[in-house]
């Protein structure tokens, strides 16, 4: 019988810190999502103002904020990705839960096999709930 107490083992707390990563690199994509989603009512809103004060950008200058974002954006996917398969590497089963400790109390995190996989190479999908 196990313990209500088990997620406050502290052989959990590399998972933990894994987990707390990636919880903030959902953050952040959410926030870059937000911040592609609204580049064209910004790049037309510079263009209204410039278009108001009849400035030409200077020779050889090109817009760099949208790549930018982009590219943001595509790296935070692929450190979520990354933290994904870490964890779920580190979860001692699969399509269990375990229990862990995020700070708030017990949080409940686990693999489970996808509807799709095969039995020969299962694919697993991350859950946490905190």
């Amino acid at each position: 019988m196990s313990s209500n107490l088990d997620y406050l083992n502290p052989s959990l707390q590399p998972l933990e810190d894994k987990i707390a990563s990636y919880l903030a690199a959902e953050k952040e994509l959410q926030r870059a999502e937000v911040q592609v989603s609204n580049l064209p009512v910004q790049e037309a809103d510079e263009k209204a103002s410039a278009d108001s004060f009849e400035q030409r950008p200077p020779t050889g200058s090109f817009e760099q904020h949208p790549d930018e974002v982009h590219n943001e954006l595509l790296n935070l996917r692929d450190d979520l990705t990354l933290l994904r398969r870490e964890i779920i590497a580190m979860l001692p089963v699969r399509d269990e839960w375990v229990k862990v400790n995020l700070g708030y109390g017990p949080s409940r995190v686990g693999a489970f096999r996808t509807a799709d996989s095969s039995e020969a190479e299962p694919e697993y999908e991350l859950r946490i709930v905190h």
